[in-house]
């Protein structure tokens, strides 16, 4: 894997921007460990991912300044520490300074795929549904619970465009398209290979010939 900075020299940097950002003394021990779970589950994400800059010449590309790349790297870096040992203060700082920096939601708590990515997420929320590989989301999406806390499901190979939302009750089949401004709240079980379309109570689906997987992640 190709590295802007080596593995160290990103533990350093995120500590400076952790103490920065957050300057109460926490314990930042661990850190060193985290980025180095974190930057396996990078790779082996972006080695899936086909998308400018992530994969190139046979290998998978990380760079800090790629801020698509870095809001990803910091949610794997606050769910690894949560995983690693839950109520470590490098989950919440990780996690707060992807919001801080790029505007991006995705908690902690917040199973997302092995493979996934973001394209300019600024103002996307990812609440807790269940999320399968080859997921992607735009800047502005919403995906969250109904006022029951249920929250929606999806298949494999989705794209939320920009200011879709995708809440409740909701099934959303393999290989579906969310249409930029789509608002679906309890939608039931969707079909695969969708475009959902339309704002809640009127939304629909059509057909799709297309492939989330091969024309947009590029495998």
């Amino acid at each position: 894997m190709h590295l802007s900075l080596n593995e160290a020299d990103l533990a350093r940097y995120v500590r400076k921007q952790f103490e920065n950002t957050f300057p109460d003394g926490a314990d930042l021990g661990d850190l060193p460990k985290f980025v180095e779970l974190a930057l396996g589950r990078i790779e082996h994400c972006f080695s899936r991912v086909r998308l400018k800059g992530f994969f190139a010449n046979g290998q998978v590309r990380f760079s800090h300044w790629h801020c698509d790349q870095f809001a990803i790297f910091l949610y794997y870096l606050a769910n690894t520490a949560f995983r690693e040992e839950p109520g470590h203060p490098i989950a919440d700082k990780a996690y707060a300074l992807n919001k801080a920096l790029h505007a991006l939601d995705a908690f902690y708590e917040v199973e997302l795929p092995d493979v996934f990515a973001v394209q300019h997420p600024v103002g996307t929320v990812l609440g807790r549904a269940s999320y399968s590989d080859y997921f992607i989301c735009y800047h502005n999406c919403t995906v969250g619970a109904n006022l029951d806390n249920d929250y929606p499901s999806f298949g494999r190979g989705i794209v939320m465009y920009g200011g879709s939302r995708v809440i409740g009750k909701t099934s959303v089949g393999d290989n579906t398209f969310v249409s930029t401004g789509a608002i679906v709240i309890d939608g039931g079980t969707l079909e695969p290979n969708s475009v959902l379309h339309g704002i809640y109570p009127n939304a629909g689906h059509s057909r799709t010939g297309r492939n989330v997987i091969s024309d947009i992640f590029g495998v």
